[in-house]
């Protein structure tokens, strides 16, 4: 479809930049611009001048639709839309991302975030459209459809049920979550906004696929991550097991952040957002190669986001590093110090510096417990040394002379030292039992 973007901003100069490249993820051609700086106006959004000439630049370049990048009301689509040719469609920035998340959506979770966030973006509109549509002479103008009194109540009941159905998969996940932590495993979670190149860097640092996912419910599990230029390729969330020297790291690779989301889209991404905030550890994926000043606000609305609700150690990893001279770099790290102090710069594309990623991921982790054991040599004991092997590190393995006994030296997490030590004494007491 052939795509006019515009934006209107009450001070200084618009950028078109994020709103043309939003546009271009969505499958629309760009064909034009049109900006205007002042305060919003209740009829039109733009001024009414403004709006004429919006008109005017929609018929000199044939386009479709209209990509505004605000949030704009059902009454000012409306008044706007009878000033452009017919059939020309109105997209604000909200209705924007949610047709770009609609078409990325494959999973059944992604799928019900989207219709949840579409149906919270529709409630408020819903008395308004059914107003406006009565009004007009032409059937079905701007997508309102035909809307009657229940209407609301239709949405309040959908939006009810899509957040028992997510609330649901919510708590399947937490339930993954607690097994693989039970098996050793140490959950990271790769944050940013969207293309930095978490995905790519996730590339790097993947060693295979051996993650206890369902791939009928999670089709993103392909062999791997999905590492595109282009905004929003991950919407629902991959997981790969991570190469590090001495623990056990799942990858977990999100949906990134945009600026000026409101409060009621985020909500309804909130369950993919628990990998986040639920996470043992999370890196901060900051894309190395844009100014200081945007890399300083994405990183002061990233802070916002995760520190909301996120208790789990925090790694800026400034990414694409191939794109910058040493002076460069140098520069963001002192500008950018007090928001992210001692980052990772790393290159997802060339792999540069990601052993210590790897090696910064390991020493930020929550710490393992050491534990030592002694263990008599039984079918049982072969059985949990190699079980003890498989969720942590052993550091020493030693039998006796005489093939009786076995130590057992290893660090892992509290979990796996609990369960070993369980294992362990029910091995001895089976023993005793056995010899009385």
């Amino acid at each position: 479809m052939r795509a006019l973007v515009t934006k209107r901003v009450e001070r200084g100069r618009a950028d078109l930049s994020e709103i043309s490249d939003l546009t271009r993820a969505a499958g629309h051609e760009v064909v034009g611009r049109l900006t205007q700086t002042r305060e919003e106006d209740a009829a039109f959004h733009f001024g009414e001048g403004k709006a004429d000439e919006l008109a005017a630049l929609v018929r000199e370049t044939d386009a479709e639709c209209v990509v505004i990048d605000n949030e704009v009301g059902p009454y000012q689509t409306f008044n706007l839309g009878g000033k452009l040719p017919e059939g020309v469609e109105i997209i604000d920035r909200f209705t924007l991302i949610l047709e770009i998340f609609g078409q990325r959506a494959q999973t059944r979770k992604a799928q019900l975030q989207v219709e949840l966030a579409e149906l919270r973006y529709e409630l408020p509109r819903a008395e308004v459209k059914a107003s406006l549509a009565q009004r007009d002479e032409r059937p079905g103008f701007m997508g309102l459809g035909e809307y009657d009194q229940s209407r609301e109540r239709d949405i309040k009941s959908q939006i009810a049920r899509i957040k028992d159905e997510l609330d649901d998969i919510a708590h399947k996940e937490e339930e993954r979550r607690e097994r693989r932590r039970e098996s050793g495993f140490d959950l990271v979670a790769l944050a940013g906004y969207t293309n930095a190149g978490k995905s790519t860097l996730l590339r790097q640092l993947a060693a295979d696929l051996d993650v206890d996912e369902n791939v009928e419910t999670h089709p993103d599990l392909h062999e791997t991550a999905e590492s595109e230029d282009d905004l929003f390729t991950t919407l629902g969330t991959t997981t790969r097991r991570a190469e590090t020297e001495k623990r056990d790291v799942l990858l977990t690779d999100t949906v990134g952040f945009i600026s000026d989301l409101p409060h009621w889209l985020v909500e309804s991404f909130q369950s993919t957002l628990d990998s986040v905030y639920y996470a043992d550890l999370v890196l901060l994926v900051v894309d190395a190669s844009e100014p200081i000043r945007e890399m300083r606000e994405k990183l002061v609305t990233c802070h916002d986001t995760l520190y909301e609700r996120n208790e789990a150690p925090l790694v800026t990893v400034f990414n694409k590093v191939d794109e910058l001279d040493p002076g460069e770099l140098a520069e963001k790290r002192e500008a950018l110090s007090a928001l992210a102090p001692n980052p990772v710069a790393v290159s997802g594309l060339t792999g540069e510096n990601v052993e210590a990623l790897c090696a910064r991921i390991e020493a930020d982790l929550p710490d393992w417990r050491q534990e030592r054991l002694l263990l008599p040599m039984s079918d049982e004991t072969m059985s949990l040394v190699s079980w003890v092997h498989d969720n942590g590190h052993v550091e020493r393995e030693e039998y006796d002379e005489e093939g009786e006994t076995v130590t057992l030296a290893f660090e892992a997490p509290p979990s796996v030292v609990e369960r070993a030590r369980a294992r362990a004494a029910d091995i001895e007491a089976g023993l005793e039992a056995g010899s009385a």
